[in-house]
């Protein structure tokens, strides 16, 4: 029988990443996200393409 679980993605998400933020820093980001009903992660990912459009 073959085996049961989440199905294999197209695009593998193995890179982590860690940032130390100040509790200040932290709030706003979970604030953030909070109000835009987004996840920490969706929220930097978002940051992150901006970032690159904008100054690339």
């Amino acid at each position: 029988m073959a085996k049961m679980g989440r199905p294999k993605l197209d695009v593998i998400k193995d890179k982590i990443v860690t940032i130390r933020m100040s509790d200040e820093e932290y709030q706003r980001l979970r604030d953030y996200s909070e109000k835009h009903q987004q996840t920490i992660t969706e929220t930097i990912k978002e940051g992150v393409d901006l970032l690159y459009k904008t100054r690339n």
